[in-house]
């Protein structure tokens, strides 16, 4: 059955197993997340539910937001997310999804922003090759290159590896598993790194399966 919670990226640790194995997890917390919207196929032409995470006071939200909120009588969340659950149906607003929708065991895909590195060269951006650094070859060993355009069609072709703007981006690491589940902390520890700076929002869905 297809979960989903959303979740705040805490950081990295290790767990050791009883054999003495070291395993590199990353502890997100996970909820918990109150059901803001339940879309139907009546209404909506599909199935889903909105889930809102992180308390946030009045300030932080704007007008339309608080009346979202306030429709259903529900604390303001800053965070909001839309999940195609197959048990939306068995769900309702109002609802609270807690850590424990995952097991241990589970696998899942992890959805997050992935770290902003500014503006940087195509060497760093793109891994392209640098040119030698001695024999007159002048400040251009770090530089892209020829453009390989002439008067014809005198412009740049989309997709050419250039310098630019590198990472903040949506990034979805797939198949990672759940190795240990705290449901009173809501914690969960997944094996493996996850996109994202320490405190950015993840969301966590079953994976995806071939």
């Amino acid at each position: 059955m297809k979960k989903g919670i959303i979740g705040k990226k805490i950081g990295m640790t290790q767990i050791f197993t009883e054999a003495g194995k070291v395993i590199p997890v990353t502890v997100v917390e996970a909820g918990p997340c109150v059901i803001v919207q339940k879309k139907t196929d009546e209404n909506d032409g599909y199935t889903a539910l909105q889930l809102g995470y992180g308390d946030v006071s009045p300030k932080g939200v704007n007008k339309p937001k608080q009346g979202h909120f306030k429709k259903n009588d529900l604390p303001f969340k800053r965070h909001l997310r839309e999940f195609r659950l197959e048990s939306a149906n068995e769900m309702n607003v109002g609802d609270i999804l807690k850590a424990d929708v995952f097991a241990e065991g589970d696998v899942i895909d992890v959805s997050g922003v992935s770290k902003g590195k500014g503006f940087q060269g195509a060497i760093k951006r793109h891994n392209v090759r640098s040119i030698k650094d001695s024999h007159g070859s002048g400040p251009t060993h770090r530089h892209a290159g020829s453009m390989g355009a002439n008067s014809s069609p005198s412009r740049i072709f989309k997709g050419k590896k250039l310098p630019g703007h590198m990472g903040a981006e949506k990034v979805t690491v797939q198949n990672l598993t759940v190795v240990k589940v705290d449901a009173e902390n809501n914690l969960i520890a997944i094996r493996g790194a996850v996109p994202g700076p320490k405190g950015g929002v993840v969301c966590i869905t079953s994976a995806v399966k071939a």
